[in-house]
C-alpha cells in the first residue's frame, strides 16, 4: 500500500501534464522567435542532415555503414554536427529523423520535440518522423503540427512501401492539409538496393493526385536517376534538395559498379538545378555521410550566379520554413 502511495504521487497529475506540455510550447516557440530575430545572419541552411543520441550513435552509425559501405564525416551525434556547421559557416541544419517502426512514430517525435525547445542555441532544428503503417497516422500528425514541428520526413526505402502507396498518400495528403513541409527519400539508397520504393514515376503520381504543396524530393529529385529526373520531373511544383548529390563520395558499395552508383558532374548538377528552377533547390549534405564544408565550397565554385547561391544557400528554405 505504501509502495503503491509512492508510485501515485511520483506520477504527474493531468493538470501538470497539461502545465509541462503548456510550458515546453512556450520554449519551443520561444527559442524560434530568438531564431526569426537573426534570421539575416543565417546565410546557409543545411536541409538534410542527421543526428543520433549520443548513446546509440556509434552503434547507429556501425549498423548503416554496413549497408552502405560508406565512411560518414562525423559521429552522428549533435555536438559534432554543431562543430561541422561551425567549420563550414552553416547556421542552421535541419534534422530528420528516420523511423523504421510504427510503434516508435511517438517516442522519438516527443524526443525530437525537446530537440526544437533550444534551436536557436544549437541552430538545429528538428522535423519529425512518420510510418505509413500507422493505422492512427491523423492523430500522429496531428500532434506533430501541436508540437510546432515545421515538417515530416519519410523515406520508403526502410518502410518497403512505394510511394505512391495509398499510405504513403494519405499521409502527404493530410500533413499537406495542416501545412507542412514533406520530405522525402527519393531514388536509389545505396544501403538498401534493390529495389526503389521511392521512383521518379511514383514521385510523379503523388504530386499529380495528391497535389502537396511543400513536397521535398531528397537527392536532386532521386538518386541516380538523374536522366529521368530530368526528363519527368522538370515544371513540376515540387522542391529539392542537394543532399548525397554531388562530390566524391567515399563508398565501397558491392553494387556501386554493377547499378552504376554515381553523383552528379558539376555540369549536370548545374543542368538540372536550371531546369528544375532555382527557387526550387535547398542546400544539403546528408551529413554524416557528407561533408558540410566540402558540399558549401563545391556548389560555390559552380558556375552560378551569385543571387542563384544566395537562393540555393539559404533564400529558398527561409521561404519555405518561413524563417
Amino acid at each position: 500500500m505504501q509502495y503503491k502511495k509512492i508510485i501515485k504521487d511520483a506520477l504527474p497529475s493531468p493538470e501538470q501534464l497539461k502545465k509541462m506540455d503548456e510550458e515546453a510550447a512556450e520554449r519551443r516557440k520561444e527559442s524560434w522567435e530568438k531564431l526569426e530575430s537573426r534570421a539575416d545572419e543565417i546565410s546557409i541552411i543545411d536541409f538534410h542532415t542527421h543526428i543520433f543520441p549520443k548513446k546509440i550513435a556509434k552503434r547507429a552509425l556501425e549498423h548503416l555503414t554496413e549497408g552502405c559501405r560508406t565512411i560518414p564525416f562525423t559521429g552522428g551525434t549533435e555536438e559534432e554536427l554543431r562543430a561541422s556547421m561551425k567549420e563550414a559557416g552553416i547556421g542552421l541544419s535541419v534534422s530528420l529523423p528516420v523511423i523504421t517502426n510504427p510503434e516508435k512514430v511517438i517516442r522519438i517525435n516527443f524526443s525530437a520535440a525537446v530537440q526544437n525547445e533550444k534551436v536557436d542555441e544549437t541552430g538545429i532544428l528538428s522535423f519529425a518522423g512518420m510510418h505509413p503503417a500507422a493505422e492512427n497516422y491523423r492523430a500522429l500528425l496531428n500532434t506533430i503540427k501541436r508540437l510546432g514541428f515545421k515538417g515530416i520526413k519519410l523515406h520508403p526505402d526502410f518502410y518497403r512501401i512505394p510511394f505512391d502507396d495509398i499510405q504513403t498518400k494519405r499521409i502527404v495528403d493530410y500533413a499537406s492539409e495542416l501545412d507542412l513541409i514533406v520530405v522525402t527519400h527519393a531514388g536509389t539508397d545505396i544501403g538498401l538496393y534493390p529495389p526503389v520504393f521511392c521512383t521518379v514515376d511514383s514521385i510523379v503520381n503523388v504530386v499529380k493526385d495528391v497535389r502537396p504543396a511543400k513536397l521535398v524530393a531528397a537527392h536532386m529529385g532521386g538518386w541516380n536517376n538523374w536522366d529521368e529526373v530530368l526528363d519527368k520531373l522538370a515544371g513540376m511544383d515540387l522542391w529539392y534538395d542537394t543532399a548525397f548529390s554531388i562530390g566524391e563520395i567515399p563508398w565501397d558499395a558491392p553494387d556501386a559498379n554493377q547499378y552504376h552508383f554515381h553523383q552528379l558532374e558539376d555540369e549536370a548538377f548545374v543542368e538540372l538545378v536550371h531546369k528544375m528552377g532555382v527557387d526550387r533547390v535547398l542546400f544539403a549534405t546528408d551529413s554524416p555521410w557528407a561533408e558540410q564544408k566540402d558540399y558549401v565550397n563545391r556548389i560555390d565554385g559552380m558556375p552560378l550566379s551569385k543571387d542563384e547561391k544566395r537562393r540555393i544557400f539559404a533564400g529558398n528554405a527561409k521561404r519555405l520554413l518561413g524563417l
